[in-house]
């Protein structure tokens, strides 16, 4: 299944920074650093988010994304289009459940990244100000009137949990729907009667008359069917 790579943009600043927006070499410094919370993660998580007992994390041959620059450049599209996850799957040559397991298994390692780098927003004012070199009462002055303008108005009193970097689904998890098991007997017998009712409904004839006819009529109908008897044919009748 072929798709989108980084090489097919690498050399087109325009169009890699509409999809990602970062130039080229912004891309190349935020590479290593990913990479290594990549594997950092990838030593104690599995691709389906359980604890890593038994092997550990190599890169098969036909794997979607081989290279770091492809995993990065694959988390950044995402976040920058946020298309649906079928879409950047097709995009990106894999189905839409390997698309959901490598966005759970690279937005953490971004997110890692950044605060390395400490390019990662502050999610708190104690650190806004410590970013900004102030004290925590000039960095209000600075939040406040922002929250105030965005705040819902409430009846009560709420505690508003904090809110996530980049908000996502949870990982695809096994359906809860409940299963037909067709092996039990009570099954197969219904799919036996369901089958026989429609080669009885096919075996019967069908004309304009009968198909006017009310259902009193019909069934007589039926039931002349079935008593009739066939009448032989004489030998050397014509």
């Amino acid at each position: 299944m072929a798709g989108l790579r980084f090489a097919d943009l690498q050399s087109r600043p325009t169009e890699f920074l509409d999809f990602t927006s970062l130039t080229l070499d912004e891309f190349q410094q935020l590479v290593p650093p990913f990479e290594a919370a990549f594997h950092a993660r990838m030593a104690a998580w599995r691709m389906d988010g359980k604890p890593r007992t038994a092997r550990r994390f190599t890169v098969y041959n036909n794997c979607p994304l081989p290279t770091p620059e492809e995993r990065l450049f694959f988390l950044l599209t995402y976040l920058k289009t946020y298309a649906l996850q079928v879409v950047q799957g097709r995009l990106f040559g894999m189905v839409q459940g390997k698309a959901n397991q490598w966005i759970h298994v690279l937005l953490p390692a971004l997110l890692a990244a950044l605060r390395a780098l400490g390019d990662a927003p502050a999610r708190s004012l104690t650190a806004l100000a410590q970013r900004l070199g102030v004290a925590e009462a000039d960095a209000a002055t600075v939040v406040t009137p922002l929250a105030e303008e965005s705040a819902p108005v409430v009846d009560g009193p709420a505690a508003a949990p904090a809110s996530p970097l980049v908000p996502m689904m949870a990982p695809n998890g096994a359906s809860s729907a409940p299963k037909t098991l067709l092996h039990r007997r009570r099954v197969r017998v219904g799919r036996q009667r369901t089958i026989r009712s429609k080669m009885s409904c096919w075996s019967m004839p069908c004309s304009s008359s009968s198909a006017s006819a009310t259902p009193a009529e019909a069934a007589s109908m039926t039931s002349a069917l079935l008593t009739r008897r066939r009448i032989p044919c004489p030998r050397g009748a014509g």
